[in-house]
């Protein structure tokens, strides 16, 4: 590396010249910048980028170097840029999604296997110890029962139709585990979505609640930048992250069940219900599928309640959510938080993006 007449840069969101370089390189070695990151780092020679790499989170991406430079080390020093800058923002716990192929290179660099799914992704870790220790962690929750059950949502936010899915799921258990989604890339902040649904369910003397982490693979975590077709995306996605479920998860708390809500509309979560109700059975976990509840005769989503609060109908909410979700929409944080959604549909264009 020190004969090697090589710049290394930092790549700003507004800086369009090197991230159109950027977007240009990857798609030479068969990748997508992920829209998502919020780091870059970038090595140049002086015809152009050598190496580069990205992180969105605690998750490291978008990780490629020049053929011509292969095999002199630039990958270690993209990798230790990215983890330095981590460790500066306290990021210690880091993950990279990648191809099996990459395993032994990523593993000299000190990351170690948690699962894979043959010939699509394997995803890694930082700490050899990381998922074990969760899991004993995890534990330390575990409630004795027949039929222990669990529920992972989001609860973007939390509606009617999450408290109906929850009291049936109560009361078809002995204890329910409920996962809430912990990365904050939905419009209401994680602290908010916890904070709803433990109020909405506190009347429930058997549920235990708990912060996803970073052993539940959600849309927000999962990469897309090596993965072409959307198809395959959520076939990856969906395995890796009930094998983890099946093989940890669900062994650390003795987990037997599984509810879910159908899903009639959307694409992801159908493939995502249809490949659990066929996976998790392996593990000895039954999956329910419970029917939505419905007002009016329409389905209450947690995204028609977005729409709403964009179109600034605030009254038609109050039929479709528990009345911890209305009062919060009405305090000054919800107004903020409502207000941000209402802007950035304006600047974005419609509800496309909710």
């Amino acid at each position: 590396m020190e004969n090697l007449d090589l710049k290394q840069l930092v790549i700003g969101k507004y800086d369009y010249a090197n991230l159109k370089g950027v977007e240009s390189f990857l798609s030479k070695q068969e990748l997508n910048l992920d829209s998502s990151v919020e780091y870059i780092t970038a090595l140049k020679d002086e015809k152009g980028i050598a190496a580069v790499g990205a992180f969105d989170g605690k998750v490291l991406k978008c990780i490629a170097v020049d053929d011509k430079y292969k095999g002199m080390g630039l990958s270690n020093k993209i990798v230790s840029n990215l983890v330095n800058e981590e460790y500066a923002r306290g990021n210690t716990d880091l993950f990279i999604f990648t191809k099996p192929k990459n395993y032994k290179m990523f593993n000299s660099m000190g990351f170690y296997k948690i699962e894979e799914v043959k010939d699509s992704v394997i995803l890694l870790e930082n700490n050899p110890n990381g998922i074990k220790k969760h899991m004993e962690k995890l534990k330390t929750t575990k409630k004795e029962g027949k039929v222990i059950s669990s529920i992972v949502v989001n609860c973007n936010p939390f509606t009617l139709g999450h408290k109906y899915l929850i009291e049936k799921a109560s009361a078809e258990s002995d204890i329910l585990h409920i996962f809430v989604v912990s990365e904050d890339k939905s419009i209401f902040p994680f602290d908010v979505r916890y904070y709803l649904v433990k109020e909405g369910t506190k009347h429930l003397k058997n549920v235990v609640l708990h912060e996803a982490g970073n052993y539940i693979i959600s849309n927000a975590t999962f990469p897309t930048y090596f993965i072409k077709k959307k198809s395959e995306r959520v076939k990856s996605q969906t395995i890796l992250d009930l094998n983890i479920f099946g093989k940890y998860i669900s062994g650390a708390l003795g987990i037997n069940r599984r509810f879910v809500g159908e899903e009639l509309t959307d694409e992801v979560t159908q493939v995502y219900n249809s490949t659990m109700k066929k996976l998790l059975p392996e593990f000895h976990i039954e999956v329910i599928e419970v029917p939505r509840l419905c007002i009016d005769n329409e389905v209450i989503t947690a995204s028609k309640v977005r729409k709403l609060l964009i179109n600034g109908s605030i009254l038609d909410i109050k039929k479709l959510v528990p009345d911890v979700t209305y009062k919060f929409l009405n305090s000054k944080q919800g107004k903020k938080i409502i207000k941000e959604m209402q802007d950035k549909s304006i600047n974005q264009g419609g509800e496309k993006w909710i």
